[in-house]
């Protein structure tokens, strides 16, 4: 079915006129007659009806007219909607990240992007969830990008075969410790001190447990494990309330009355911040120019001058 034939169906319907019809089309009459006669055929049934000097619809060309109105203004829309999409100052990107970076990062990335004039009327979608579930709906494409961990499989497959992770920013992990503790007063505080301590740790499909594994390896220490969570801030309610002690990602926001955050003299290991994009996808304009922001702003402002989020 010719789609030039269902527009040129619709206007003969608006005008009831085969004259006026063709000229509004820009076309000849013989030329409309004949869009209409094969329309017709093609449906076997007759969509118009003399009506004396003009036509008029035919009770199944008014019900057909509703399905083709509707689907070309539904088409219309779409087109719309792709060069919308397609102009990198109006598009649209779906970003999810990981809970921690929505203290700063994220916002301090949206803020400085929408600061710049071109970028004013780019729209977001936002949402969080743990890296492991991140990179499931990336894969899904419910995202465009990612903010998260570095996982190295995916289902059976090793995940930068399916992705590319794109080193951004590094978190620094310190230790937490409820208000009244006595690791409160201690001046240099070493993984090792949390020994004796119940730990709450991450959980298993945190992007994060494997790094925290490995600062404890490295420090020779089999945690006491009291609890598993999985967000930043579960933790920190854990751990205010007496439940243990943990290591965890800087929260920048977290009001230490009750929780303080120590930094760790002789740990080397933080946690490293990466883009991530599925492979061999097609990305927006606008989608594009957010990630090569976020790469650019985050190698200026935290890379090159060795700062930590």
């Amino acid at each position: 079915m010719n789609l030039r034939h269902l527009i040129f169906f619709k206007e003969l319907a608006r005008t009831q006129h085969m004259s006026q019809a063709a000229d509004s089309l820009g076309i000849s009459q013989p030329s409309l007659s004949y869009a209409i006669k094969k329309l017709e055929k093609e449906l076997g049934v007759p969509l118009f009806e003399p009506d004396g000097r003009n036509i008029k619809l035919t009770p199944i060309g008014e019900v057909y007219l509703k399905y083709i109105t509707a689907s070309l203004n539904d088409l219309s829309q779409g087109n719309e909607l792709v060069h919308q999409l397609m102009n990198p100052d109006t598009g649209h990107v779906n970003l999810g990240f990981t809970y921690t970076l929505g203290q700063q990062l994220v916002p301090e990335l949206l803020t400085n992007f929408q600061a710049e004039p071109q970028n004013k009327a780019i729209t977001f979608e936002l949402g969080q969830s743990n890296s492991t579930a991140l990179l499931q709906d990336l894969a899904n494409e419910k995202y465009d990008l990612i903010l998260a961990s570095n996982i190295e499989k995916f289902g059976d497959q090793a995940a930068d075969n399916l992705f590319d992770f794109i080193p951004l920013v590094q978190q620094e992990i310190v230790a937490a410790i409820p208000s009244h503790h006595p690791l409160v007063s201690k001046d240099s505080l070493k993984v090792a001190d949390l020994a004796p301590y119940p730990m709450i740790l991450f959980s298993k499909n945190s992007g994060l447990r494997p790094l925290i594994d490995q600062i404890l390896a490295r420090a020779k220490l089999t945690p006491k494990v009291a609890y598993e969570v999985e967000e930043d801030h579960t933790m920190a309610g854990f751990v205010q309330h007496n439940l243990g002690v943990a290591l965890m990602p800087y929260l920048p926001l977290l009001n230490q009355t009750n929780v303080h955050l120590k930094h760790l003299i002789n740990q080397p290991l933080q946690h490293q911040i990466y883009l991530i994009v599925k492979q061999n996808h097609f990305i927006t304009p606008s989608v594009h120019r957010f990630q090569e922001f976020s790469r650019s702003y985050c190698w200026q402002h935290y890379t090159n001058q060795e700062r930590l989020i």
